[in-house]
């Protein structure tokens, strides 16, 4: 009987201090189609996997939809970017801290041929009430995602709000960047990005950067850990591990050294920390 309970103890320590099994030894992180799109998670969980062992199973969704799944348990991290969502999300108990990782910008995307005449404007807002008097073409991604929010948020400081109103030429698709890019390239419709996803997409040809530069289109991300309080199978001690590596200096790194034709897609700004 000793014996037995013996090794039930041992059993239970072993499982505690020593690493997860091979099986066991990864993570799902709830994130957004940006950071997969851009190609960024391709550079830094390879990284992230040689220092821990870990390997990280990503979810790209829009934002909204990311937080829902983590709501739902069936992610052990969010890393998302849209700032009011993720304390909605950390005030009803869902997450254990949010941190700051990075940032980068919106862009107005336009066709190359820019009928409604806003190439090199740095006035987000007037842009959009232009597009809006002209009724010119514009995609939305229609998906709840940061992106998806932001546009909202910049049609609300313009006084308009096409998303209600839902004319004809303000088509919301309901899917992610890439796919919002590509139908504004077949449309030439307008549409705003991300700048990471901007650089990292293939089909150009048709479109081109027409507003960039505005404050108002500032993009924060931010990681959190699915609370364990709330789902217990969730994968504290390795999330934990994930949200650390992502705001070290190792982790910053990794984000800082990745670029496209020479321009880096994300800025990192753990330091500043919050909630």
């Amino acid at each position: 009987m000793k014996l037995g309970k013996a090794l039930l103890v041992s059993a239970f320590l072993t499982a505690v201090v020593l690493p997860a099994s091979a099986q066991d030894n990864f993570i799902t992180v709830a994130s957004t189609t940006s950071t997969q799109d851009s190609g960024l998670f391709g550079h830094i969980l390879p990284l992230f996997k040689a220092r821990t062992g870990i390997d990280v199973k990503v979810i790209a969704q829009g934002t909204g939809q990311a937080l829902d799944t983590a709501r739902r348990g069936d992610a052990d991290v969010v890393f998302v970017h849209a700032r009011a969502a993720e304390e909605k999300f950390l005030a009803e108990g869902f997450g254990v801290k949010r941190f700051d990782v990075m940032y980068n910008d919106f862009v107005l995307i336009g066709p190359k041929n820019d009928p409604a005449q806003l190439a090199g404007g740095q006035d987000v807002v007037a842009a959009l009430r232009r597009l809006y008097e002209k009724t010119q073409p514009f995609v939305s991604r229609g998906d709840k995602s940061g992106t998806h929010q932001a546009e909202l948020d910049l049609w609300k400081v313009a006084g308009l709000d096409p998303a209600a109103t839902k004319p004809s030429w303000y088509r919301e698709i309901g899917q992610g960047m890439g796919a919002a890019l590509n139908t504004a390239s077949a449309m030439g419709a307008y549409v705003l990005a991300d700048r990471g996803t901007w650089l990292g997409f293939k089909n150009k040809e048709a479109l081109k950067i027409v507003v960039e530069g505005d404050r108002r289109m500032f993009n924060q991300y931010g990681i959190m850990l699915v609370n364990p309080a709330k789902h217990s199978h969730v994968k504290a001690q390795l999330g934990q591990t994930f949200v650390n590596w992502i705001v070290s200096q190792e982790g910053q790194d990794a984000i800082r050294s990745y670029k496209i034709m020479g321009e880096q897609l994300f800025f990192p700004n753990a330091t500043a920390t919050t909630l």
